[in-house]
C-alpha cells in the first residue's frame, strides 16, 4: 500500500511537471484546465494525507513553469504568486470561516470582486511614471523580460498621467487577446494554412512571447490591471478597491466587472452575475477572484507556501474538457450537407455532459489530424454547440486502438452518390427527390410560386404531409385525396378541395419550370430555360455529357458537373418517372430558328487567366457568334485561348496540334465578327 501511494505521487508530480512545461513554457497545453486543476487537487490532498512523502520541489508548492532561456531573467522584488481556488458555496464558506478564525474576529467581511481573467500574467514597472520593466511571472520568483513586446499593447500607457504617483510602482495584470480578436486571428490563419491558436489564453502567451517585437506588434493584446506588486515614494489608499480605481486614474485599464460585496452572501450573488455575463464578454474568464478589500487586513493574514490567504478564486464550470472520440456518425442536412458529428465519451462541460460534437465538414478533420480513438479536447461556451478543438499531440501514436474517419461516398440516407466539388467545404447527397432527409426541402422548392406553382400548399401543409407519412416525394402529391387532408390542422373539406385541384392544375407546365421544380443544384430559373431552349426535350438534357451541357449559356464545369451526378442518381430517376406517370406534361419546345453565324462550327477551349475580359464574358461573346466553347480539350478543339498561367489544357493542345491563340488573337476573332 506504502509504495503504491509512494508512486500514486511520483507519477502526478511527474505528468504535472510535463503540464507546467507544456501550458507556460512552450504555451502548449497538453491538458485542459479543469483536469490539470483535478491532478493538482489530487496531488495535494495525498500530500497532506501522507506528509511523509513531502518534497520541497513538488509542483503543488510552484506557481508555474521555467523562464525560456530566449529571454533575459528578471528576478520579482515581490513574488508573483498564484491563487487558490473554491469550487462550491462551502468550500467558500470554508475559506471565509478560516479567515475569521485567523483573524479572531466575526465581524462581516468586505470583499473586492474581480473577474478571473484568462491569460498571462505580467509586472509593469513604472519609475517616476514611465514604463521601464515587463516581466511575466515565470516561476513567481523569477520571469521573462518581455519589455519590448509588452510597449507595442496600445492599452498600455508607457506614461502614467495624473497626481501623486509612487516614485517606483509595480502593476500587475493579466495580458488577453478579447474574444473577437481571437476569432478573427484564428480564421485568417485557417485562410492562410498556418498554425491556429487553441483558446485566446494560448494566442495571448504565444503572442507575448515572440522573440520578434514586431510580430508581437500585429497581434490584438489587451491588458488589464488586477494589483499592485513594489510601491515606494508614495502612498496608496488603504482598500485594495480604490487602489484599482487610484490605477485607472492614471490610465491603466481596468475591467468594469470589479465590486465590492459583503460576506459569502454578497460573493455568490456577485458569482451568479457575472457567471450569466460571462457570454456576453469579450475576453475570457474562467471564474470571479474574491480578495479582503481592507489592505491591512491582508498584510495581517499573510501567505501559505504559493498563494495569498486573503484571496481565492471561485471557479465556473468549466467550457473545455477533455474525453475520448469513440466514433463518427454522418448526418444529412435539409440540402442535403453532409455533416460528420463526433460520438463522444459523456463529458461534462459548459454546465452540462456532452456526448456529441459537430465537425464540420472534411477539412475540418483533416486539419484536426482526427482519428477515432483519439483523446480530444471539447468546448461549450455558453449555448453554443459543443466543438472539438484539438486532439491532444501524445495520443495521436498511431495505437492499435486509433482508426482513420473514412468520409462516405455515399449518402447514409438514401444510399445516393455524395459530391464534393473541389474548393468547396461542404460535400452534398445527389438525392434530392428521394433523400428521407431532404424530403420537406425537396418538397417545398417544387411546389413553390416559381417552380410548380402549387397554391395552398404552402410550408406548414408540407411539413403536416410528411410527418404524417401521407408524402415521401414530390411525386406522392399527385395521389393524395381528400379524406387524406381533411383530418389535418388548418384544412377543412373547402381548403382539401382547393388544394387537389391546384396540385391537378400544376400538371400543365413548361419543360423550364419542370427542370426548375427537380431542385438541382445551381440550376435557377436562367439555367433551366437556357437548358430546355438547347436541348428540346428531359431525355436529351438526362442523356447530355459534361461536355454537351458546356455548351449551353450560363453552364460552367461545375454546374454541368451537378446536372450529370443529379440524373444519374436511379431514385431520382423514379421519381421523374412517377411524375411523368401522374400526367405532368408541357408542350413541345421549338428550336430557335438557327442563324448563320460567322463560327458556327467551331470549338474553343478557354484556359488560364485573361488579363481583358474574363472567361465567362469571353465564353457568351464566342456562343454569341456561334461557337461551342468547351471545358475540354479533344481532337474536335479548334482554338485553344491561353491566357496567362495556362496549364494542362494548353500542353494538350500543343500535342494534339491544335491552333493556339493568345487574348489578343481572340479579342481579333471577336472584333473582326461583330
Amino acid at each position: 500500500m506504502t509504495e503504491s501511494i509512494a508512486q500514486q505521487i511520483a507519477a502526478l508530480r511527474q505528468q504535472i511537471h510535463a503540464h507546467n512545461n507544456a501550458y507556460y513554457t512552450r504555451d502548449a497545453p497538453t491538458v485542459t484546465d479543469a483536469e490539470y486543476d483535478r491532478q493538482i487537487r489530487l496531488l495535494r490532498e495525498l500530500e497532506e494525507k501522507y506528509p511523509e512523502y513531502a518534497a520541497t520541489d513538488s509542483p503543488s508548492l510552484s506557481v508555474g513553469g521555467p523562464v525560456l532561456s530566449s529571454f533575459s531573467k528578471i528576478r520579482h522584488e515581490i513574488p508573483m504568486l498564484s491563487l487558490g481556488n473554491v469550487y462550491s458555496e462551502t468550500e467558500l464558506n470554508e475559506f471565509i470561516e478560516r479567515i475569521h478564525n485567523r483573524l479572531n474576529s466575526t465581524q462581516e467581511l468586505t470583499f473586492c470582486v474581480e473577474p478571473k481573467l484568462d491569460g498571462l500574467a505580467i509586472s509593469l514597472l513604472y519609475e517616476h511614471g514611465k514604463l521601464t520593466r515587463a516581466a511575466t511571472r515565470g516561476d513567481g520568483s523569477i520571469g521573462e523580460d518581455v519589455t519590448h513586446n509588452v510597449k507595442t499593447i496600445t492599452n498600455i500607457p508607457h506614461t502614467l498621467q495624473g497626481d501623486n504617483i509612487p516614485e517606483r510602482l509595480e502593476v500587475r495584470g493579466e495580458v488577453i487577446m478579447p474574444i473577437a480578436d481571437f476569432l478573427a486571428f484564428n480564421q485568417q490563419a485557417t485562410n492562410n494554412d498556418s498554425k491556429s491558436f487553441v483558446n485566446p489564453r494560448n494566442a495571448a502567451a504565444g503572442s507575448l512571447r515572440q522573440l520578434d517585437s514586431n510580430i508581437t506588434a500585429q497581434r490584438p493584446l489587451a491588458f488589464y490591471s488586477y494589483g499592485i506588486g513594489i510601491i515606494e515614494g508614495g502612498s496608496l489608499a488603504d482598500s485594495h478597491y480604490q487602489r484599482l480605481q487610484q490605477l485607472k486614474e492614471w490610465g491603466l485599464p481596468l475591467t468594469a466587472e470589479v465590486t465590492l460585496q459583503k460576506g459569502a452572501k454578497g460573493c455568490l450573488a456577485a458569482y451568479q452575475q457575472l457567471l450569466e455575463k460571462r457570454p456576453t464578454l469579450n475576453y475570457e474568464i474562467d471564474g470571479i477572484v474574491y480578495k479582503i478589500d481592507a489592505i491591512a487586513l491582508q498584510e495581517q493574514l499573510g501567505f501559505v507556501a504559493r498563494a495569498p490567504r486573503w484571496a481565492t478564486a471561485h471557479k465556473f464550470p468549466a467550457q473545455e474538457e477533455q474525453t475520448t472520440l469513440l466514433d463518427v456518425e454522418f448526418q444529412v442536412g435539409r440540402t442535403g450537407a453532409i455533416t460528420p458529428v463526433a460520438i463522444l465519451q459523456p463529458v461534462f462541460v459548459g454546465g452540462v455532459t456532452v456526448s456529441r460534437a459537430s465537425l464540420h465538414n472534411a477539412d475540418e478533420i483533416a486539419r484536426l489530424e482526427l482519428k477515432i480513438g483519439h483523446t480530444v479536447i471539447i468546448r461549450r461556451a455558453a449555448d453554443v454547440i459543443p466543438q472539438i478543438v484539438k486532439a491532444i499531440a501524445d495520443t495521436k501514436t498511431g495505437s492499435e486502438t486509433q482508426k482513420d474517419i473514412i468520409f462516405p461516398v455515399k449518402c447514409p440516407v438514401c444510399d445516393s452518390e455524395i459530391e464534393r466539388i473541389e474548393g468547396e467545404a461542404i460535400a452534398r447527397c445527389t438525392g434530392g427527390l428521394y433523400c428521407a432527409a431532404q424530403r420537406k426541402q425537396a418538397i417545398k422548392y417544387f411546389a413553390s410560386r416559381k417552380a410548380m406553382n402549387i397554391d395552398g400548399l404552402g410550408v406548414k401543409v408540407v411539413e403536416q404531409l410528411v410527418d404524417e407519412h401521407l408524402i415521401n416525394t414530390p411525386a406522392d402529391l399527385f395521389t393524395l385525396t381528400a379524406e387524406q387532408l381533411i383530418p389535418l390542422e388548418r384544412i377543412g373539406a373547402k381548403k382539401a378541395e382547393k388544394l387537389l385541384n391546384a396540385i391537378q392544375q400544376c400538371k400543365q407546365t413548361t419543360l423550364a419550370k419542370f427542370i426548375l421544380a427537380l431542385g438541382i443544384r445551381e440550376v435557377g430559373d436562367a439555367t433551366a430555360k437556357n437548358l430546355a431552349e438547347h436541348f428540346l426535350t428531359l431525355d436529351a438534357i438526362q442523356n447530355a455529357s459534361i461536355e454537351d451541357l458546356e455548351q449551353v449559356d450560363d453552364v460552367g464545369a461545375i454546374v454541368a458537373k451537378h446536372i450529370v451526378t443529379f440524373f444519374r442518381q436511379p431514385h431520382n430517376l423514379e421519381v421523374i418517372h412517377a411524375l411523368l406517370a401522374a400526367g405532368i406534361q408541357w408542350p413541345e419546345v421549338q428550336a430557335k430558328a438557327e442563324q448563320k453565324l460567322p463560327l458556327a462550327g467551331k470549338t474553343f477551349v478557354l484556359t488560364g487567366t485573361l488579363a481583358h475580359t474574363s472567361r465567362n464574358d469571353a465564353k457568351q461573346a464566342l456562343q454569341a457568334l456561334g461557337a461551342k466553347v468547351s471545358g475540354s480539350v479533344s481532337k474536335n478543339t479548334d482554338y485553344v485561348v491561353a491566357g496567362e498561367s495556362a496549364g494542362s489544357k494548353l500542353s494538350k493542345a500543343q500535342d494534339l496540334d491544335i491552333t493556339i491563340l493568345s487574348e489578343d488573337g481572340l479579342l481579333n476573332i471577336l472584333k473582326d465578327n461583330p
